[in-house]
């Protein structure tokens, strides 16, 4: 597998990250980062990349998400990337969804990627073992509703159908996407996003693979 550009971690559970942190993680002494601190040990984002493979130029940082806007300079493109951390109930949901919306709306540039823990389904066949089917057929309705609201297409998926797994293995779910524009399959039509062995995690890490056609 190729060096990433960018990596996006969700539930970090940490209230303070630093740079002895990031380039463990990284592997590498050069490495940037932004993150958003965990609240009582709940939640967290960080967001980290190498100044020679991403220019940042712009930053949000919002209760669920970190946006960060920047050029891709080996290959001279601006792109605009949302990490989503979603909370659990929908009233959550609908403030972080609106939130993303407006700064979308707003923001300039065309090539957009939002992806993370949406903590949501789009089809019941990406849920295994629960029993709130009313509950998930409301939010299943929401989240297509906002995806298409925002213009969003999701990358084509390899591997597993399932990114979240209960210890016990009695429950799945696909909670964890990669959501772009279209301009953003225009511009690397062969892009797919593939799971990654999730190892002592609960969530396999996503791997987001966007490359023109050879």
């Amino acid at each position: 597998m190729e060096d990433p550009d960018l990596i996006c971690l969700q539930e970090t559970k940490k209230e303070l990250i630093d740079k002895a942190m990031c380039q463990a993680i990284w592997g590498d002494a050069e490495v940037s980062w932004e993150m958003q601190p965990a609240i009582n040990s709940a939640g967290g984002i960080l967001c980290m990349w190498c100044d020679k493979a991403f220019r940042l130029q712009r930053k949000v940082i919002g209760t669920g998400f970190i946006f960060l806007q920047g050029e891709l300079i080996r290959e001279a493109q601006q792109i605009n990337i949302i990490t989503i951390y979603s909370p659990c109930d929908i009233h959550g949901k609908r403030l972080l969804w609106e939130a993303v919306k407006q700064l979308k709306d707003t923001a300039a540039g065309v090539l957009w990627c939002i992806l993370g823990d949406f903590n949501s389904i789009r089809v019941p066949e990406e849920r295994f073992g629960s029993s709130q089917r009313s509950i998930i057929d409301s939010s299943i309705n929401e989240f297509n509703d906002w995806i298409h609201d925002l213009e969003l297409l999701e990358v084509p998926w390899l591997d597993r159908n399932f990114t979240w797994i209960r210890p016990n293995g009695a429950s799945r779910s696909r909670l964890d996407r990669c959501l772009v524009s279209s301009e953003w399959l225009i511009r690397w039509p062969a892009s797919v996003q593939s799971t990654l062995a999730r190892k002592f995690l609960d969530h396999c890490p996503i791997f987001l693979r966007s490359k023109a056609v050879d």
